[in-house]
C-alpha cells in the first residue's frame, strides 16, 4: 500500500465514520432526550429517521454530484455542512427544531459516504480494493456498534447535547487529512443535478415514514395515517417512471443489470433493515424495561465492536480470494441465530446467560457479511460511476432502516414491553435469515476478482 493509498483509506474511513456514528450514537441518548424535550416514543423515532429520511433521499443525488463535480470537493463541502449540523443540533431547545437539524444533518451526511467510498474505488484495485473495503468496513461498521457506548457516556457524564457537539472534533481532523491528500479531481463540465428525481424522492420517503411513525396514535383510516402514505407511494412511482425518462437520472437503472449489484442491493435491505431496528429497540429496551444506564446500554453491544475489529478485514480479504457469496450467506443467517438466541431474554434481565451469547453470534455473523457485501455490490460497477453506485447501495441501507425504525411502533405498540421486545426479535432474525437467503440465489463470484 503506498503513502497515498493508506491517506486515501484514512481519509475516507473518518469521513464516513463520522456520518454512520452519528446514525447511531443518538439511539442511547433518545430517552434523555425525551426527558428533556418531551414527545414520547414518537419524537424518538424522528429524531432517527429525520437524519435518515434525508441521508436516503439526497444520497443518491450526492452520489452524483460525486462523480461528476469530484470526490474532494463534495467532501470537503459535506464535512463543513455536517459540523454545522451538529452544532445546531446540540443547542436545539424542542423537539421540532432538534428534528430539523437532525434533517440538515442527513443532507451533509450524504454527502459523505458515497464521495468516501468512491476514493477506494478509484485508488486501489482487484484483491487490494477488496481489503480495503474490508478496512473501511471495520471502521465504518464498528460506528455502528461503538455509537451507542460514546453515546451513553456522554449521555450519563454530561448531556445528550454533547453526543452532537463531540463531532466537531474529528471532522477538524479530517478537513486537515484531506487538505494534505493530492487527489486528481474527475470534474466534468455542464453537470445536470435531477432535482425532479430528487423532489420525489423525499416525498416518496416521507410520507410513507410519517405514516407508519404517527400509526401508533391513529387508525389507518384517519386522513392524518392515509393521505401521506398513499401519496408517498404515488410520489416514489413518479420518482421511478421519471428516472427512466430523464437524460441525466440520479438513480441510473441500468447499474441493476450488473447482477451482482441488482441482488447485492436487495440482500442489504433486509440486511440493514434488521441491523437499524436491533440498534433502536435494544438500547431502548435495555434503558426503559431494565433500568440500564446509558453507558450501560452501549456498553452490552460492546463485544459486536470487538468482533468486527478482529474480523472485518479478514473476511473482506477471504471475499477477494473466494468470492463474496459463501460470507453473504453464512454471516445473515449466524446473524439470525443471534437474535433468536436473544429470546432467552425474561424480565430482571441476567446478561451474560441471557443477551451476552445472542450478541457474541450476532457479532459473528455480522463481521462475515459486512466486507464481503459492500464488495460483492460495487465489484463489477465501473469506477467512473463508482460514486453514484455506492450512494445507491447506501441509499438502499439507509431507507431500509428508516422504515424498520418507523414500523417499530407497529410491531410493539406505543410502549416496548417484554412481549414486544421478543416480537422485533423474530421480525429481525427473519430479514437476516432473507438477506442470507437472497444472497445464496443471486450472488456469483465478481469478474473483476476472478481475472484480477
Amino acid at each position: 500500500m503506498t503513502t497515498r493509498q493508506r491517506l486515501v483509506l484514512v481519509v475516507s474511513i473518518l469521513a464516513s465514520f463520522v456520518a454512520f456514528l452519528d446514525g447511531s450514537v443518538v439511539n442511547v441518548a433518545l430517552p434523555a432526550i425525551s426527558r428533556d424535550l418531551g414527545g414520547g416514543l414518537a419524537v424518538q423515532q424522528w429524531v432517527v429517521d429525520a437524519y435518515l429520511i434525508a441521508l436516503g433521499a439526497l444520497i443518491l443525488i450526492a452520489g452524483s454530484l460525486s462523480d461528476l463535480l469530484g470526490r474532494k470537493r463534495i467532501l470537503t463541502i459535506g464535512l463543513i455542512a455536517f459540523g454545522i449540523a451538529s452544532i445546531l443540533c446540540a443547542v436545539a431547545q424542542s423537539g421540532l427544531v432538534l428534528v430539523l437539524a437532525r434533517a440538515l444533518q442527513g443532507v451533509a451526511g450524504a454527502l459523505l459516504v458515497p464521495s468516501s467510498l468512491a476514493l477506494i474505488i478509484s485508488s486501489f484495485k482487484g484483491s487490494a480494493q477488496s481489503k480495503a473495503i474490508g478496512s473501511w468496513t471495520a471502521w465504518t461498521g464498528i460506528s455502528f456498534i461503538i455509537g451507542p457506548l460514546v453515546g451513553g457516556f456522554l449521555v450519563d457524564a454530561a448531556s445528550w447535547r454533547w453526543v452532537f457537539a463531540i463531532n466537531v472534533l474529528p471532522i477538524a481532523i479530517t478537513l486537515w487529512l484531506l487538505k494534505l491528500l493530492d487527489f486528481p479531481e474527475q470534474v466534468r463540465e455542464s453537470t445536470k443535478i435531477d432535482l425532479a428525481g430528487t423532489v420525489w424522492c423525499v416525498l416518496g420517503l416521507g410520507g410513507p415514514v410519517f405514516a407508519l411513525i404517527e400509526r401508533p396514535n391513529y387508525q389507518w383510516s384517519q386522513t392524518i395515517i392515509w393521505l401521506p402514505m398513499a401519496a408517498g407511494l404515488v410520489a416514489l412511482a413518479a420518482f421511478f417512471w421519471h428516472e427512466t425518462r430523464t437524460a441525466r437520472p440520479m438513480l441510473p437503472l441500468s447499474l441493476f443489470t450488473v447482477r451482482n449489484f441488482s441482488f447485492g442491493n436487495a440482500a442489504t435491505a433486509t440486511i440493514y433493515a434488521g441491523l437499524s431496528i436491533s440498534g433502536f429497540v435494544i438500547t431502548i429496551f435495555l434503558q426503559q424495561a431494565e433500568g440500564y444506564t446509558a453507558f450501560a446500554a452501549g456498553l452490552a453491544l460492546l463485544p459486536v465492536t470487538v468482533v468486527m475489529f478482529l474480523l472485518s478485514r479478514r473476511f473482506g480479504a477471504l471475499a477477494g480470494k473466494y468470492g463474496s457469496r459463501p460470507f453473504m450467506t453464512a454471516g445473515p443467517l449466524t446473524a439470525a441465530i443471534g437474535f433468536l438466541l436473544m429470546l432467552q431474554v425474561q424480565p430482571h434481565l441476567h446478561y451474560w446467560i441471557e443477551l451476552f451469547p445472542g450478541v457474541l453470534v450476532f457479532a459473528l455473523g455480522l463481521s462475515m457479511t459486512v466486507a464481503p457485501l459492500t464488495s460483492a455490490v460495487l465489484g463489477d460497477i465501473d469506477e467512473h460511476h463508482a460514486g453514484v453506485a455506492s450512494a445507491v447501495n447506501n441509499a438502499v441501507s439507509r431507507v431500509a432502516g428508516l422504515i424498520a425504525i418507523a414500523l417499530a411502533g407497529v410491531i410493539t405498540g406505543p410502549y416496548l414491553t417484554l412481549a414486544g421486545f421478543h416480537r422485533v426479535l423474530w421480525v429481525i432474525a427473519l430479514l437476516m435469515a432473507a438477506g442470507g437467503l437472497v444472497s445464496f440465489i443471486g450472488i456469483r463470484r465478481s469478474v473483476k476478482t476472478a481475472t484480477s
